[in-house]
């Protein structure tokens, strides 16, 4: 190395911890039992969980849905069975409650006083208030118009009904009655009938404008018979009556006192023939009692016998 170069750096010292000797490690026992604690001095022993307690808890954690239904239908099947055995003082004790209540409604404004009735024609408003069944005493808040309008509906004429409270004391009663047809006259009385031939009213003397059937079962089939007469405009000029034959056949009975007998079938054929005679022989303005059609293809007639041609 020159002369002339400086000296370089000693070198850096390191210095390490002297090693101690770590004594044997002796292992740990796991044995916590309650003997081991007080052998040792452990002032709360550990005590171990288990036992009726720990099970029913479990078993509630795991089942509380169960169980809740379980106890709800047991408290009402027990509460049924009080009502079951006790029914009678029970249903006694409701209606007296039931009657002091319904005083009281009375005697502060709601006992029905007033009933409306409205769309009566064929009906007697003595029918519909007996429908209602309203008794003294009677209140608005305890009135079932349900029930009321079913029995309205009951009463023959009527199609339908519609019941109203207006509080404290009225009720509005709206009635639909059923559409008159004809006339049944049968065993001496006559009777208004609906289309499909049930009664629904006595007749009087405002409905003499409507076709009049008689006899028995003319009612079931009035109908069809008045709808085929009406096809013909000139066989109801005069006509009277419909007059069911031992429910096989029909009479055409007019004011003149002219019968027109009809066959038990065939009877569009037979009324179409007799239009023709009309049309070309006017032969229900005709002398005659009596013109037999209940032949197919033949007709046979009957003048008419006056007094006066006797002598």
């Amino acid at each position: 190395m020159p002369a002339s170069s400086p000296l370089a750096p000693p070198a850096p010292r390191i210095e390490r911890p002297a090693l101690r000797v770590v004594p044997s490690l002796s292992p740990l026992t796991r044995d916590r039992s309650p003997a081991l604690a007080g052998s040792r001095g452990m002032l709360v022993p550990v005590r171990r969980r288990g036992g009726m307690l720990v099970t029913l808890g479990n078993w509630w954690v795991l089942h509380k849905r169960l169980a809740l239904r379980a106890i709800a239908l047991l408290v009402a099947l027990c509460v049924a069975a009080g009502c079951y055995v006790m029914r009678e003082d029970v249903s006694e004790g409701l209606n007296v409650v039931g009657s002091v209540l319904t005083g009281h409604m009375a005697d502060v404004g709601f006992g029905i006083e007033k009933i409306e009735i409205n769309g009566l024609s064929l009906t007697r408003e003595a029918d519909v208030a007996h429908a209602l069944g309203i008794e003294i005493g009677s209140t608005s808040l305890g009135f079932d118009i349900a029930e009321a309008r079913l029995r309205v509906e009951e009463i023959p004429s009527i199609a339908s009904a519609t019941i109203r409270k207006v509080y404290p004391d009225t009720l509005m009663v709206s009635i639909t009655e059923k559409a008159p047809m004809a006339r049944w006259r049968i065993d001496g009385a006559t009777m208004l009938i609906d289309a499909s031939g049930a009664p629904i009213a006595p007749a009087s003397i405002e409905n003499g404008d409507l076709p009049l059937v008689i006899g028995e079962g003319a009612g079931d089939n009035a109908m069809a018979m008045i709808n085929l007469v009406n096809r013909y405009p000139d066989l109801t000029f005069d006509l009277a009556a419909l007059n069911r034959v031992a429910d096989r056949r029909w009479d055409l009975i007019f004011y003149s006192g002219l019968r027109v007998q009809l066959p038990e079938t065939g009877v569009v054929d037979a009324l179409g023939r007799l239009n023709g005679y009309q049309l070309d022989h006017q032969v229900l303005q005709r002398d005659l009692d009596l013109i037999d059609m209940r032949v197919a293809q033949y007709v046979a007639v009957r003048p008419t016998v006056r007094e006066e041609d006797d002598q």
